[in-house]
């Protein structure tokens, strides 16, 4: 007997937690069970062929937003070849709605309706063990009943939540997970209702019991695993709980691994601001989910959120500057017009995070938004992932607007490539949100949206882009962006108005003593990044050049820039001519 547990990752990076977690609790069956994974990158014949040759007795699914299309197509071919083999599905796309999923899915035989690991335990007793116990019998489960008629459904009752402690560690094996993020979870639930969110359904917030947390970080730490990635939907709602693991980590630390967290920033207490200031660069990086600055919006979507206090956290952490802070928008929110969003947009990027991720707005199956979608007037994609299109109080054409601010801040803002020229474009233009949608509409009109531009291409049309405008000098700019390219890495290839490398060669000969780990170039102007101080006006042209020192082997453990050190010229002619210096 072979239980198949299939999963489709969104990247190869990314691991699935659940299929691992389904595996370990289900430990009477283990020797049955195989794990699979893919990525939504493979060819979804390459998948079916991947299955098909291992021959399962039994095909599960977990399923997603980003790969149900790839399930519902997967499990119908395989059906065709092995009607024989039972296929079951589990996760937050299948969990709702049940009867419209099996209607779609013939090839489906059954569903595990919310958490997982008890009812799979059971289910794989059931076909590992055949007198164990009945379909019948497993809670938390919904089937296709032949006894009651072909098109008959089953649906049993719903299974208490479980003893989050109970469930093993499933990182025993650190081999399958090399290169890869860990996702781990120390609390499941979530104590608030936001009204587009899933996770808001679980009321049982539950807490796995912080000797067994520990335990299991520890294990992470020892293995040197890059990046643990939590899923606790809000992590700090519980300060003793949070405090312990953050002074856990702090005390344990080994200066490898990093621990992502999704927090609620208005909940941080001085305590907690203080603990965090005091972590290694680059230990920490946090994702806040702001969503709107709309006070009418954060009402209606029943999310209970203090924007100043929001706003006073991020700028505390941000000066400490040793983590990593990603921001979130949602586009599409109820009472979110055009205007509001650009206030919202406004508002979170000049707190200025490391990452402003812009989202749109999905109408989940299970929601509180989903239940009141007419009400709203949302019109969204039928098929996964079920992204609004248009609102009440926002039109198409508005939201295609916002998805070009999108493009062109993922390129240039969030991809930390552009930090410098960042900086002086958010001199040159007071509006971001109106500087991002100039820039994509520039980019729209000369037909440069949906190619795989280099850096250096990107950094051409961005000078284009503002040689149209004049608004800044365009050697100022140009050095800017070459200032860019060597603050991210050692370029192979320059730009076309970059100096000739032989004209400073002495001083290339004098500083970079470590070949592709270090490169010196000159500039005419003095450079903030975003962590400097601010800047309110375009530096002045100097009257004589400085040479600034890139060293790879010493980044920023938060922007991964080089360390950059500047010369004056009068220092760099002792160096060449060595003269005894103390730099």
């Amino acid at each position: 007997m072979k239980i198949l547990l299939t999963a489709i990752n969104a990247k190869y990076i990314h691991s699935n937690l659940a299929v691992y977690s389904l595996r370990a609790y289900a430990k009477e069956c283990r020797d049955c069970i195989e794990v699979a994974e893919y990525t939504i990158n493979h060819q979804s014949d390459d998948i079916l062929q991947g299955i098909y040759k291992k021959n399962p007795d039994v095909l599960c699914f977990s399923c997603y937003i980003w790969n149900y299309r790839y399930v519902c197509e997967i499990a119908e071919e395989f059906h065709k070849l092995r009607p024989d083999v039972p296929i079951w599905v589990g996760g937050p796309e299948v969990s709702y709605e049940v009867d419209d999923l099996f209607a779609q899915n013939p090839a489906f035989f059954g569903v595990i309706l919310g958490e997982g690991e008890a009812a799979f335990a059971e289910l794989a007793l059931y076909y590992c063990k055949r007198n164990a116990l009945d379909l019948a019998d497993i809670l938390g489960i919904a089937y296709r009943s032949g006894d009651l008629g072909a098109a008959a459904i089953v649906r049993t009752p719903v299974r208490e939540p479980l003893d989050f402690s109970t469930v093993p560690f499933c990182y025993e094996e650190m081999r399958d997970f090399e290169n890869r993020i860990v996702y781990y979870e120390s609390s499941r639930g979530c104590p608030f209702s936001c009204s587009y969110c899933l996770s808001s359904i679980d009321k049982n917030l539950r807490f796995r019991d912080l000797a067994l947390v520990k335990k299991e970080l520890l294990f992470f730490i020892e293995h040197h695993v890059p990046q643990v990635k939590f899923v606790d939907r809000t992590f700090n709602c519980s300060h003793t709980h949070a405090m312990e693991i953050w002074r856990f980590i702090k005390e344990n630390d080994r200066g490898i691994t990093n621990f992502h967290f999704e927090i609620a920033a208005d909940l941080l207490t001085e305590e907690e601001l203080t603990l965090l200031a005091s972590l290694r660069p680059g230990l920490v990086q946090l994702e806040i989910g702001v969503q709107s600055t709309n006070p009418k919006t954060i009402q209606e979507i029943h999310r209970t959120m203090r924007l100043s206090q929001v706003a006073f956290a991020v700028r505390r952490i941000w000066q400490a500057g040793n983590i990593h802070q990603h921001l979130d928008l949602i586009a599409g929110l109820p009472y979110e017009g055009y205007e509001s969003f650009q206030k919202s947009f406004r508002d979170i990027y000049a707190l200025k995070p490391d990452q402003l991720q812009l989202g749109f707005l999905k109408v989940l199956k299970g929601s509180y938004l989903y239940e009141r979608r007419h009400e709203y007037g949302l019109l969204y994609h039928g098929r996964p992932s079920y992204e609004a299109m248009r609102t009440a109080w926002l039109s198409y054409d508005e939201m295609l607007a916002i998805k070009l601010v999108e493009k062109m801040l993922e390129i240039y803002y969030n991809s930390g490539q552009f930090e410098i020229t960042m900086t002086l474009c958010d001199v040159a233009y007071s509006d971001a949100f109106a500087f991002f949608l100039t820039l994509g509409q520039f980019c729209e009109k000369q037909g440069y949206l949906g190619q795989n531009h280099s850096r250096i291409r990107r950094c051409e049309i961005l000078l284009e882009f503002i040689t149209n405008e004049q608004s800044m000098p365009i050697d100022l700019v140009q050095e800017s962006l070459l200032y860019d390219l060597y603050y991210r890495e050692n370029m192979k290839s320059r730009p076309y108005w970059a100096k000739n490398p032989a004209e400073f060669s002495q001083v290339t000969q004098a500083f970079c003593k470590k070949g592709k780990l270090s490169h010196i170039e000159p500039f005419s102007y003095h450079f903030s990044g975003k962590r400097d101080i601010e800047i309110t006006q375009l530096p002045q042209k100097l009257t004589e050049a400085v040479y600034v020192l890139f060293e790879y082997g010493k980044r920023d453990a938060i922007s991964h820039q080089a360390k950059a050190t500047e010369f004056s010229s009068q220092e760099v002619k002792a160096k060449w001519e060595n003269v005894p210096m103390k730099f």
